[in-house]
Formats: structure tokens, sequence, C-alpha cells
């Protein structure tokens, strides 16, 4: 038997992780607790003149993630919003350095738990990747995704001990031919 994990208010920040000479620093009448309380959307409009910072949170933004919180916990974050905060990371590393081609990314169902919009926000970055010359290797089940793809390997024909083997692959338009393949019987109706 666990118990759930309880959290105090420290009595000396009441909370908010820092020192009051800390606390004291202000940008535009916000301090540090002020600033990482704020969802990703509401800091890009107040550092709208901070050409570094309006470009980070203009990426997040453009991945869907305009509503987290700066200072939120990761271990509150869902997988999909861990992995499409690692590709941001790995894309903000890179600017203001020459763009790094010839990489190659493996994604886990980077479209869990999202909405179809926010999976049309990932996929115009997931294809600005690409277009900047990487690869991408996406192991997904949405078929908004899975559409876009420029090659598809459906493994199966079942999961666990009845899977694992190649049942098609090709253009999703390829998948969709195969009267074998579940994954294409799906995907016709999307194409």
């Amino acid at each position: 038997q666990f118990m759930a994990d309880i959290f105090m208010k420290c009595e000396k920040c009441h909370g908010t992780r820092y020192r009051p000479e800390i606390l004291d620093v202000k940008f535009k009448d916000k301090n540090i607790s002020d600033v990482l309380s704020m969802t990703v959307e509401e800091a890009y409009e107040y550092f709208i003149h901070v050409q570094p910072l309006r470009k980070m949170l203009k990426l997040l933004m453009d991945m869907g993630l305009e509503y987290i919180l700066l200072g939120q916990a990761s271990d509150t974050l869902s997988g999909g919003e861990a992995q499409r905060l690692k590709i941001c990371k790995e894309l903000i590393r890179d600017q203001g350095r020459k763009k790094k081609a010839n990489v190659v990314y493996i994604m886990d169902e980077p479209t869990t738990g999202l909405h179809p919009n926010e999976v049309e926000k990932l996929l115009h970055v997931l294809q600005a990747l690409v277009s900047e010359g990487n690869s991408l290797f996406v192991i997904e089940h949405n078929m908004d995704l899975i559409k876009h793809a420029d090659y598809v390997i459906d493994l199966g024909p079942g999961g666990g001990d009845n899977g694992g083997r190649i049942v098609a692959e090709g253009t999703p338009e390829d998948i969709a031919a195969n009267a074998s393949s579940y994954t294409g019987q799906y995907l016709k109706k999307y194409l």
C-alpha cells in the first residue's frame, strides 16, 4: 500500500522555490516565480520583444504546447508532451547554429493523447525536420500521421506472439491497397 504524494509549502518561500532576494528581482513587473507560473502562450505575449525567447516560445506553440506552464514539473507531462518537448529542445539547440542535416530521429507514438488539431501542428514541425534533410522513423498508429509518411512498414498481423512480421511495406497508398494489412484497411478511409 502506497500513499499519494504529499506536498507541503515551505514556510520561508511559500512554495515559490526562491529566496526573497531572488524574488525581488523583476523583469517588467514579474519575478521568476511569476514567469514560471505562466503558460507558454502567456509568456510568448509577455516576452514578445525579446527575440531569442520569442523564437523558443513560438516553437513550443507551433508544437501545440501553448497550454503548459513554463515551470511545470516534468513528471506531470504526458508521454506525447515529453516527446514534443524533446523535439523542441533539439530544434532550439540548433537555432543560431548552422542547420544540421542528416540526423535520424526515432519517435515512439508522438501523437498519443493529442487532439487532431495538435496532430496537425506536430505534422508541420516533423515535415520541417524532413525538409531540412533529416530522417524520421516514427512508430505510430494514428492514421492522420501515417497517411503523410513517405514509406510505411506495417508489422503484424497481430500483437505479441502473433506479430513482428512485415505484413506490408511501401507508400501509404501501397499499404491501403494490400488486402492482408489491417492498417491498410483503416488507412483507406484517410486517403
